[in-house]
């Protein structure tokens, strides 16, 4: 992990003196939640609120972005939470819901992509890879029409075409799979930072 981090440290020019950027820490964070073992679990869970989870050996391809970015300091289910109470409207209504349910709104990739695009992350879906920077978010749907969220990593191998961390349904991985699927979404969320 520490050669795969400094690896990335040199290909964007920075060495290990410099404080790394929210992308970096963002990165870092991902490439931890590889180190774990998290079965794939969809249910419907009670949370606490705010920094709610649900059992740390479980979740899906949210819960590895919201731990992510939790690790940062930024609380995703509270953020998206008072969004949605703010613009209920804004945010799809595949649920049939009249309103806001804090234990499952940001663990839906619908609404974290209605979020990102609300707070100004969003970004140009594009097949060029160099568009694609580490720390960046993409969203995909998967077979069979199910939507999926990623956080874009260095390839590990210092190829031109970043890697993601996510979970499929196998636990945290980092793979070779930006273009996998087909893209529905690309942000670059980097709350209260100015790199």
């Amino acid at each position: 992990m520490i050669r795969f981090f400094c690896l990335f440290l040199a290909c964007i020019g920075l060495s290990h003196a410099q404080t790394p950027s929210f992308a970096e820490r963002l990165v870092q964070a991902a490439m931890e939640r590889t180190k774990l073992t998290v079965r794939y679990e969809p249910a419907y869970v009670r949370l606490d609120y705010p920094n709610g989870d649900v059992p740390a050996d479980t979740g899906v391809c949210t819960d590895e972005i919201i731990r992510c970015y939790r690790t940062l300091g930024f609380d995703l289910q509270k953020l998206v939470h008072e969004d949605m109470k703010r613009a209920f409207a804004a945010y799809p209504k595949i649920w049939g819901l009249k309103s806001t349910d804090k234990n499952i709104d940001h663990r839906r990739v619908p609404n974290l992509q209605a979020f990102f695009k609300r707070r100004g992350a969003s970004l140009p879906v594009t097949q060029n890879a160099a568009d694609y920077l580490p720390g960046d978010l993409i969203t995909c749907t998967v077979p069979t029409n199910l939507p999926h969220i990623a956080i874009v990593v260095p390839a590990p191998d210092g190829g031109a075409t970043p890697w993601i961390v996510h979970n499929i349904g196998q636990g945290p991985k980092c793979e070779n799979r930006l273009f996998e699927f087909p893209l529905t979404g690309h942000y670059r969320f980097h709350p209260g930072s100015s790199r």
